[in-house]
């Protein structure tokens, strides 16, 4: 019976190490924005940004989407407008519970609801509509929101004012300017939100 509980205990120890909270440092050509990004909300989200992050995918990669009353997307595409190749899709969890409020980051699809892959977005403003009411359709199964922005959200307001414009292969909303992603990077502990 000791044996059992002391392998219960030894269980457990690795249990809070997976919910905790993961931060992320992402600096761009217009500053940083720092991250905070829920593993035990969404999993499957957090662990293939992370892999992405990890593997150097996201070293520049550039903002191509940005419409200054909805969000900025990035995360797919080069300075030179090349789609980067990604991984294999990951498993829509936007049945989590969690909003696309402004501040919140969340996974970029296509009508397939679970044809995410490294392309994400961070919500300027609160969006009902990307949220989960269902899995009926891809309206209704939503956009995964993965974490939010805790500090840089005056850098994420900067880039979705930029005057934006055409660049194959869009016809619209793609800055004018390139809006670089420079690193992404893992933080050991909870950056200082004060300044």
């Amino acid at each position: 019976m000791k044996k059992y509980w002391i392998s219960a205990l030894l269980m457990f120890q690795f249990i809070p190490a997976f919910a905790e909270t993961v931060f992320v440092k992402m600096s761009t050509s217009e500053g940083d924005v720092y991250l905070e990004l829920y593993q035990d909300k969404a999993p499957k989200s957090v662990e293939n940004f992370l892999q992405y992050a990890k593997d150097g995918f996201y070293d520049g990669t550039i903002f191509h989407r940005v419409i200054s009353t909805f969000m900025i997307q990035g995360g797919g595409f080069d300075a030179n407008m090349e789609r980067k190749e990604t991984r294999k899709t990951v498993q829509n969890e936007a049945n989590n519970g969690l909003k696309n409020l402004r501040s919140t980051i969340a996974m970029a699809r296509t009508n397939d609801p679970h044809s995410a892959t490294s392309q994400f977005f961070i919500n300027v403003q609160d969006n009902p509509a990307l949220n989960y009411t269902g899995d009926q359709n891809t309206r209704t199964w939503g956009y995964t929101v993965f974490g939010k922005v805790i500090k840089g959200m005056d850098v994420v307001d900067e880039i979705r004012f930029k005057p934006t414009g055409a660049k194959i292969p869009f016809r619209k909303d793609v800055p004018l300017e390139t809006v670089m992603i420079k690193t992404v990077e893992v933080l050991n502990e909870r950056p200082a939100t004060e300044e």
